[in-house]
C-alpha cells in the first residue's frame, strides 16, 4: 500500500499556482495537499478555494503543523535559508525552487541539517525529468555523434515586468541564481560532475545593483571537453543545449521550459543529414514530484540530491567569485 505524503505549500507564487500545485494534485496516490500558506491571508484563502485545501496566514504556522510531512517552497532564493532551516528543524522534507541557496555556506548548512535528520531535500530543476533528455542519452549511448567534443547551454529570456523580484539581489534575484542555474545543472546532468570552472563574466546593471547576464566556461580536466554556458535576463529568448561530437551534433531546442502540452524537438545532425526528432509532450513538474516522493523513502536518492545541491551551489558561487578575480 502506498504511503501518501501530506504536503503543504509555503508561499503563493505564480509557479505554484500555474504548474506545481496542479502537478501535485495529479498525484493523489502519492501526495495529499493539506495547506497553502501566505503572509497575505486573502491570497492563501484564494489558493485554497481554487485547489480544494486548507489555508493559513503564517509560514511559521504551516511549518509547525503536525498535519504535514513535506513542504514545497516557491519563495525567493534570498529567504530560503531562514525558512528551509525552520522546516528541516521541524522535521519536514523540502522541495524548494531554484536556486536552493544564496551561497555555498548556506547550502552546506542546510544539507548538513537534512543529513542529520535524514530528510529529503530537492532543488526545483524540473527540466531534468522531461523525457526528451532520456532520448538524448539514448542517442549518445548509441554513438550517434561519436565521441563528445563540446557542450554548450543557453538560457535567456526577454525583460521581466518592472518590480519583478528577480531584479532584486537583496532577496536572491539576479541572472546568476536564476537563469545560470539551469545551464550549470544541464552541464552536470548531461555531461557529468567532473567539470571545473575556468572563466566567467557577469554584467551588473548599475541602476539595479543586480547581475543581468553572463557566461561561464568549464572543463573536464581528464577528457579536456569544454562546456560553454550563457545566461541572462533582457535577452533574446533561448532555452537550449547542444552536444558536439566527433561525427555529429545533438541540439535540444526547448530544453528547460517546455509546457506540458508542447512537443519539443531534438535535432540530430551528421555529415550531410539532419534528422528532426519530436518528443511526446511530458509534464516534468509531475515527474519531478514523483522523484521527490521516491527520495523521501530512499537514502540513496537523498544522498544523490545532497550532492547535487552542493555541487550546484559551489559552481554558481565560483562563477561569481571567478568573475571578480
Amino acid at each position: 500500500m502506498t504511503n501518501k505524503v501530506k504536503i503543504g505549500v509555503l508561499g503563493c507564487a505564480n509557479i505554484a499556482k500555474r504548474s506545481v500545485i496542479p502537478a501535485i494534485l495529479e498525484l493523489p496516490h502519492l501526495f495529499e495537499l493539506i495547506y497553502v500558506a501566505s503572509r497575505d491571508i486573502e491570497k492563501s484563502k484564494s489558493f485554497a478555494e481554487e485547489f480544494g485545501c486548507k489555508y493559513l496566514g503564517s509560514y511559521d504556522e504551516l511549518i509547525a503543523s503536525p498535519d504535514i510531512q513535506a513542504l514545497y517552497v516557491p519563495l525567493p532564493t534570498g529567504i530560503h535559508y531562514e525558512w528551509i532551516l525552520k522546516a528541516l528543524n521541524a522535521g519536514k522534507h523540502v522541495y524548494a525552487e531554484k536556486s536552493f541557496a544564496s551561497n555555498y555556506n548556506e547550502a552546506c548548512e542546510m544539507v548538513e541539517l537534512a543529513k542529520t535528520k535524514n530528510l529529503a531535500i530537492m532543488e526545483g530543476f524540473m527540466f531534468q525529468y522531461h523525457r526528451q533528455h532520456q532520448k538524448v542519452f539514448e542517442l549518445l549511448r548509441n554513438n550517434k555523434i561519436g565521441e563528445i567534443r563540446h557542450f554548450s547551454a543557453t538560457f535567456c529570456f526577454p525583460p521581466l515586468e518592472k518590480g519583478n523580484f528577480r531584479y532584486d539581489e537583496v532577496i536572491g534575484g539576479g541572472a546568476l541564481l536564476d537563469a545560470a542555474g539551469y545551464t550549470v545543472r544541464a552541464c552536470h546532468f548531461i555531461m557529468g560532475n567532473s567539470f571545473e570552472l575556468k572563466a566567467s563574466s557577469l554584467y551588473i546593471d548599475k541602476s539595479l545593483g543586480t547581475n543581468i547576464y553572463g557566461s561561464a566556461y568549464l572543463v573536464n580536466p581528464e577528457t579536456k571537453i569544454g562546456a560553454s554556458l550563457s545566461f541572462g535576463f533582457d535577452n533574446f529568448y533561448q532555452s537550449r543545449y547542444e552536444i558536439i561530437g566527433q561525427k555529429g551534433k545533438i541540439t535540444a531546442e526547448r530544453a528547460f521550459t517546455p509546457r506540458k502540452d508542447f512537443s519539443p524537438k531534438l535535432i540530430l545532425e551528421n555529415e550531410g543529414t539532419i534528422e528532426e526528432i519530436f518528443i511526446e509532450p511530458d509534464n516534468h513538474f509531475v515527474n519531478a514530484f514523483k522523484e521527490f516522493y521516491a527520495e523521501i523513502f530512499s537514502d540513496t536518492k537523498k544522498e544523490h540530491n545532497y550532492y547535487d545541491i552542493l555541487l550546484q551551489s559551489k559552481t554558481l558561487e565560483q562563477i561569481k567569485t571567478k568573475e571578480n578575480q
